[in-house]
């Protein structure tokens, strides 16, 4: 039996494939099982009573056999054990999505009386929604990350922040903004880095939200979100959870678990071609602007000098659609999709521009990738289309810079 000195000292890559099947030589079974059980046999309805009373009242994980569904899981159980080990965490509670995560955390601060929440622009279009909507009773404060002390208020229940942001990778020092926040929590949704590129809890973010439907799960095949937090807030998650059926489905918490044993290998392999294109897209006339994280990632978003709108309508082997994360690469304009729901105002304060477009790199040659985006450009601009094979000078802003030393880093 492994002791917690040795699997500390597992690396992440070692992590991604092992965490979550440490029963599995004791059951005699080499893949992780699927349960698709929505209930269990009970011969003892009081014992059986008496636990579930126990899970609604203290989000306590049952012990011994599973009772249904709604409550726990085994295989459900499997992947929120692996992505809290990955994330560096106590504890891990799944939802049938990433919107389901956010709204689960929201209420757990809300019934603490906490409903006000400081945030940072940009966030994911529904997530700016659902915070500035009021539909869940929530009042937000929009800040600058330097703005986050100041915004605090004695009935703040949280500071949530994305990084690197969606849509346009803008970077946020998370120990900064976990030393903002005093003893607020911090939620980072870590959706676009992945622990393969960060682990918030690390720099003291109490929450790390995912969209596991993006690189998690990394197929786009599957729906899911989750939050790794201490296992104090786990509980009361599971208690919403529970209350509210927002519950993943296990044949999606089967497909997450899978995704995540190749996680580090996608990440790194779609991050490489991703930092080659920024750097390319740098130094094209037809591109005005590229950001790329510091940090690394698979995804680029650059502003074009011509029609978006036309440079996504020409795109032969990138596919157009909302979303990111998967295997093959996907593109999709923001401020009509992702972040259409977000004031035209609000969008261009935080950076998202009319012109702007957003790209999930996946796993094709880089070469390719460039050739399809090359022509597309040129059927969105009017400038003369500048050869795919012609070398890339140095890059011309600060952000294609630093995506040029992601480049040589990869």
């Amino acid at each position: 039996m492994e002791t917690n000195a040795q699997t500390a000292r597992r690396s992440l890559a070692t992590e991604a494939v092992h965490a979550g099947r440490e029963d599995l030589a004791r059951l005699g079974l080499h893949a992780p099982p699927l349960d698709l059980s929505t209930t269990y046999p009970s011969y003892d309805s009081r014992a059986e009573a008496a636990r579930i009373d126990e899970f609604a009242t203290t989000g306590a994980r049952p012990e011994g056999p599973p009772v249904y569904s709604r409550l726990d899981n085994p295989t459900t159980a499997r992947f929120e054990t692996a992505l809290a080990r990955l994330e560096g965490t106590e504890s891990a509670v799944a939802f049938a999505s990433g919107m389901a995560a956010l709204t689960a955390t929201l209420l757990v601060r809300g019934a603490m009386g906490l409903r006000h929440v400081v945030a940072v622009r940009p966030l994911y279009g529904c997530s700016d929604h659902l915070l500035g909507s009021g539909l869940l009773g929530t009042e937000v404060t929009w800040v600058d990350p330097a703005g986050i002390a100041d915004a605090i208020r004695p009935d703040t229940g949280l500071v949530m922040i994305e990084s690197p942001a969606n849509p346009t990778l803008a970077e946020i020092d998370l120990r900064a903004a976990a030393h903002s926040c005093g003893e607020v929590p911090l939620l980072v949704d870590n959706t676009f880095a992945t622990p393969v590129l960060q682990r918030p809890a690390e720099s003291g973010a109490r929450l790390v939200l995912h969209s596991a439907t993006k690189y998690l799960g990394g197929h786009g095949d599957v729906l899911g979100g989750i939050v790794a937090c201490d296992e104090d807030f786990a509980r009361k998650l599971r208690q919403v959870r529970f209350a509210t059926g927002g519950v993943l489905h296990p044949l999606a918490a089967y497909l997450l678990l899978r995704g995540l044993s190749t996680l580090p290998v996608r990440v790194r392999a779609a991050s490489a071609s991703a930092a080659e294109l920024a750097r390319r897209l740098a130094d094209d006339p037809r591109v005005e602007r590229v950001h790329y994280p510091r940090i690394g990632g698979a995804m680029v978003a650059f502003e074009t000098a011509g029609d978006p709108h036309e440079v996504i309508g020409a795109v032969r082997l990138i596919t157009p659609a909302v979303s990111l994360g998967s295997v093959d690469s996907l593109i999709q304009h923001p401020a009509s999709i992702s972040h259409r729901i977000v004031a035209e105002g609000d969008r261009h304060s935080s950076g998202v521009s009319d012109r702007l477009l957003r790209m999930s790199v996946g796993l094709e040659d880089v070469d390719d990738l460039w050739a399809d985006l090359d022509q597309a450009l040129s059927a969105g601009s009017p400038l003369t289309a500048a050869p795919a094979s012609a070398p890339v000078a140095a890059p011309r802003t600060s952000a294609a810079r630093a995506a040029a030393r992601a480049a040589a880093g990869n």
